[in-house]
């Protein structure tokens, strides 16, 4: 992570430490909420305007530097074997860590998902024990994984789910105004397929980013959405392919 990476996700911290949300920082600003979203996923910041926030967050450039060094997300990406196989084994458990981990509130998911209260205790009292979370009173949490998992290659989150998700996934007509779906085909060399690489990793950071953006959004104001970001060597043949032997 750069420097300035580490600035703005300090500062995405120090908001979501004072329990600020990103229209009421716009509000503060005089800005669009969707600019200061842009600011933030661009990282364009000016001097001037990276003061003007670290006023409205009662902090200084210097406090912020000293705290950047800590900005660069220290909680795991990673889970244990036993964490991981407990959420194959648990869809609802799974479900209920994939919502908290996205800022919804306890009283928002057994709403939303009609639990019971004891049902929700229940959960959140499985994920602590696992050390997904720290329950803490009034059935609040404290994240101990980081929000973006990175699920093993051959664990059992995948190997239980990722077939049906993708399944799932692709299995759309892809015409509502939301929804976007291109499929190109070239022949490349190495350079610009490394290129391309580095470019669609710097897509899904971004994407990372704006749900570390939206995190403080309630959940009436967003809605899930997937990226499916795939490339591989692939040749489209069907059209060349040989005739069925007789």
């Amino acid at each position: 992570m750069n420097q300035t990476s580490q600035l703005i996700t300090a500062l995405k911290r120090s908001l979501k430490t004072k329990g600020m949300s990103y229209r009421q920082l716009a509000e503060q600003l005089q800005l669009s909420e969707a600019s200061v979203k842009r600011i933030f996923a661009q990282q364009n910041f000016t001097l001037s305007r990276l003061e003007q926030i670290c006023r409205v967050l009662d902090t200084n450039l210097y406090e912020l530097a000293k705290s950047s060094t800590l900005a660069k997300n220290s909680l795991p990406r990673q889970l244990s074997m036993p964490q991981e196989q407990a959420l194959a084994d648990d869809p609802t458990l799974l479900t209920y860590l994939y919502l908290l981990l996205n800022g919804w509130q306890f009283e928002d998911i057994n709403s939303q998902y009609q639990l019971d209260e004891l049902k929700g205790i229940r959960l959140l009292a499985t994920l602590d024990r696992l050390k997904l979370i720290e329950l803490q009173p009034h059935n609040k949490v404290r994240l101990l994984v980081a929000r973006d998992i990175q699920w093993r290659l051959n664990g059992p989150v995948r190997r239980r789910y990722e077939q049906q998700i993708k399944m799932m996934f692709i299995d759309n007509s892809f015409t509502a105004p939301e929804h976007w779906l291109r499929l190109e085909t070239a022949e490349l060399s190495s350079a610009s397929i490394s290129i391309l690489q580095r470019r669609l990793n710097q897509l899904s950071e971004q994407f990372a980013e704006l749900a570390e953006l939206d995190m403080t959004t309630g959940p009436a104001d967003k809605k899930g959405v997937g990226l499916l970001v795939a490339l591989r060597p692939w040749v489209f043949d069907m059209v060349l392919a040989p005739p069925a032997k007789r």
